[in-house]
């Protein structure tokens, strides 16, 4: 009886386990996570912040789920220590689970940029449930927010302190929100709904400390600007957790180095999601995730499945506003595009030679769907341009 051993429970951990299940009924599945909730759905965490939803609602795959098949799902279980010779791994409580095939789908960790005063009370980040939490508590003691970084997740938890009645100010590097996912029009549009939300911006802003004794009290700029705030939220970007590629001695750089079967340096291990790089690109993106932890699963369990990369892709909904975009969103104008603009309304697709490189979805993402697959084929869209884009 082969026992499979998974480290992390976002979707590609999940989804993993979900294949073997269905190609081995007999094999033992265990779960490792840290959090407390079983698979749930991040994106939704700022609306727990907001007070909209209870916790129970974000949760995609409730406990019975695991009972149902047979997966021993071990939740506030820190990984510390990986043995690859003896094939174990040990939690911080110091318990032993021993693997035939492992899967690390530990995903990533908010990325905190070197910065003064960055360890007061009051500083957070957005990236779990306990987050959350915090995040939620800390709000009722304060007035003013300072969210360093443009990141999604910051963003729609500025959403939610607005909700509460907070004011909101984004100090944003870029020039621009969402510089991955929008172009220069696109970006601005977005904020001028953010502003008449009633969020304040600094844009292509550094931030030089955050100032205060114990706790937080302001934000101070590089310009010599002060933005005074109880509290500041840090999103800036993640990066993977490859604490157990080090441990393991397994490939990695910008994530941990898989082959089209998704298995490592080792081939007894896997890696899916958030923490594991294609050809050189860390997705960090749900469909990415899914398909992996599909592929991952099906190998473990002794099928022969091909991973051929995903198109790189984003479907989001920020403060409210459907955001999408994928393939080349051309900021610079290298490019021929057709755009079609009205009010709040962005959509923009980016031409090569009449085949459709990317594109650009902002109040109306009906036709992203039919974007990405024309982006995906590679082949004259000339005759569907109109019809992606709404026309």
């Amino acid at each position: 009886m082969k026992r499979y051993l998974i480290i992390g429970n976002g979707v590609a951990g999940t989804t993993a386990a979900e294949q073997i299940r269905k190609l081995d009924k007999e094999g033992t599945i265990t779960m490792l996570t840290e959090e407390d909730l079983p698979f749930y759905y991040r994106i939704r965490l700022p609306e727990v912040i907001a007070g909209d939803v209870q916790e129970e609602k974000l949760v995609a795959r409730k406990e019975t789920w695991y009972a149902d098949q047979a997966i021993d799902l071990r939740l506030r279980t820190r990984v510390v220590g990986a043995e690859s010779g003896k094939k174990t791994v040990t939690s911080e409580k110091g318990e032993k689970f021993p693997f035939d095939t492992l899967l690390i789908a530990t995903g990533s960790s908010c990325f905190v940029p070197p910065m003064k005063g960055s360890e007061k009370k009051g500083v957070f980040t957005l990236r779990s449930i306990r987050d959350a939490r915090e995040i939620s508590d800390w709000a009722r003691k304060i007035e003013s927010v300072v969210l360093i970084g443009g990141g999604l997740l910051g963003l729609e938890a500025g959403k939610g302190l607005r909700k509460l009645g907070k004011n909101v100010t984004v100090v944003e590097f870029f020039p621009r929100l969402l510089p991955r996912q929008l172009d220069v029009e696109g970006a601005a549009r977005l904020q001028r709904i953010m502003e008449d939300m009633g969020f304040s911006f600094r844009l292509g802003a550094r931030t030089q400390e955050i100032t205060g004794e114990d706790r937080v009290s302001g934000v101070s700029l590089e310009g010599g600007e002060i933005l005074p705030c109880g509290m500041v939220v840090i999103s800036a970007g993640v990066r993977p957790n490859l604490s157990l590629a080090k441990e393991l001695d397994l490939g990695h750089d910008k994530g941990i180095k898989v082959d089209e079967r998704l298995r490592t340096t080792n081939p007894e291990v896997y890696a899916a999601g958030d923490v594991a790089e294609f050809r050189g690109i860390p997705y960090g993106i749900w469909p990415a995730a899914m398909e992996q932890g599909r592929i991952a699963g099906i190998n473990m369990a002794g099928g022969n499945a091909v991973y051929g990369g995903t198109t790189p892709a984003s479907t989001l909904k920020v403060v409210g506003i459907d955001v999408a975009s994928a393939g080349e969103i051309d900021p610079d104008g290298k490019f021929e595009s057709r755009v079609v603009s009205s009010g709040n309304l962005y959509k923009k697709a980016v031409l090569d030679q009449n085949r459709i490189i990317g594109c650009i979805m902002l109040g109306d993402t009906s036709n992203f769907g039919k974007a990405v697959k024309a982006i995906a084929a590679k082949e004259d869209a000339s005759s569907l341009i109109d019809s992606i884009l709404g026309r």
